[in-house]
Order: structure tokens, then sequence, then C-alpha cells
């Protein structure tokens, strides 16, 4: 659960545990106004954070600095109510997860039509097929590229769905699609993916 800052709220067993001592003490440093703490803060959280977004908006690469920006405003607008048992990374990280998706759900909410639908072959089958490329590590890189290629839309939607494990209905929820239109938009985003992977396999 989120809250409207995008801050992950503590679970029951959280509310009633405390942050570990090291966490605590720069928790409270930085509600304090401790430059030297606030530095630690984003020095300790910022490598992780930022290849995590990086690899999610790849190519958009542009975007990634405001997005990251974005998440260190809403953990810092949260430490006061920080009171999770797990590590301070590990909450700073979720905080970045709903951001990512906040940043998904509104660029596939753009007018772009998904409930147009050709019936062609970008309606049929695939799925194994892209689990397949994304697990095979040998395959890694290329499949990185491919996706970078893909029109934004595509490539969201893929990423969300495979790599963030969102279901279709979960998509459709947040975008306020419907799971069909969502469905459409997976089944043309793998076709296109296989065919630009098969275009550079056989170049």
């Amino acid at each position: 659960m989120v809250n409207s800052l995008g801050q992950p709220q503590p679970s029951q067993s959280q509310q009633s545990g405390s942050p570990n001592s090291d966490d605590a003490q720069l928790i409270a440093a930085v509600l304090n106004k401790d430059r030297k703490a606030t530095a630690e803060f984003v020095t300790r959280c910022a490598d992780e954070v930022y290849r995590y977004v990086r690899s999610r908006l790849a190519p958009r690469y542009e975007a990634v600095d405001d997005l990251v920006q974005e998440v260190f405003l809403a953990a810092w607008q949260g430490l006061p109510q920080y009171r999770g048992a797990g590590s301070l990374g590990s909450w700073v990280m979720g905080i970045a997860r709903h951001k990512v998706e906040g940043y998904y759900r509104a660029r596939l909410r753009a007018p772009e039509s998904l409930e147009e639908d050709d019936g062609g072959p970008h309606a049929q089958g695939g799925v194994l097929d892209f689990h397949q490329v994304l697990e095979r590590d040998e395959l890694r890189r290329n499949s990185l590229r491919v996706i970078g290629e893909l029109p934004e839309h595509y490539r969201l939607a893929l990423i969300w769905r495979y790599w963030e494990k969102a279901s279709a209905r979960e998509m459709a929820l947040k975008t306020g699609k419907t799971e069909k239109a969502i469905e459409r938009l997976l089944a043309r985003a793998r076709a296109e993916f296989r065919e630009r992977w098969n275009r550079g396999q056989s170049a």
C-alpha cells in the first residue's frame, strides 16, 4: 500500500516495529536538517535507485533524473512517518517502484488507440517466446536493445507486465483502459518485439 505521495504505507507488522539503530540515527539526523546526514542518505540509496529507474525508462534517459528526484522528494517527505522494520534502502526502493509505475500509468493513459485492432498477426500468441528471451542471460543484451527500439507504449507495456509483474487486469485498472485493450496492446507489443528480434538475428 502507498499513500498519495507515493510512499509505501507500513504493514501491520511494520507499524509495531522500528528502524534498525543505524537507520534510525540517520533518519533522526536528516530530520534535524543535518547536511552530512542528508548527503549520506542520498549516497546510501542513490546508485540502486538510479540503476532501477534508468533500466525501467530506457531509452528515455532524459526522464530519469527527474523521476529519481521525485523518489527522493517523496522519501524526504515521508521520513517522519517511517517506522519500517526493514531497511531504509528497501523502503526507498518501494517508493521508486511506485514512481516508475506512476510513470507507466501516465504514459499509457495517453490517447494512443488501444481499442483499435486490425485482427492481424499482432493479436496472435508468443508469450512464451518473450519470457524465454528475457530469461536467457546470453540474450539479455540483445533483448534490451530491441526493447529500447520499440515505440514507447509497447516498451512500457512489456516492461510493466513482465519485469514489474503487473497483471493485465491491474494495468487496465490503473490506466483506465479495458483489460481486453491492454491484452491487445501486449499482443501487438510482443509481435513487434519478435519481428524486430528476428530481423536483428538475420541481419
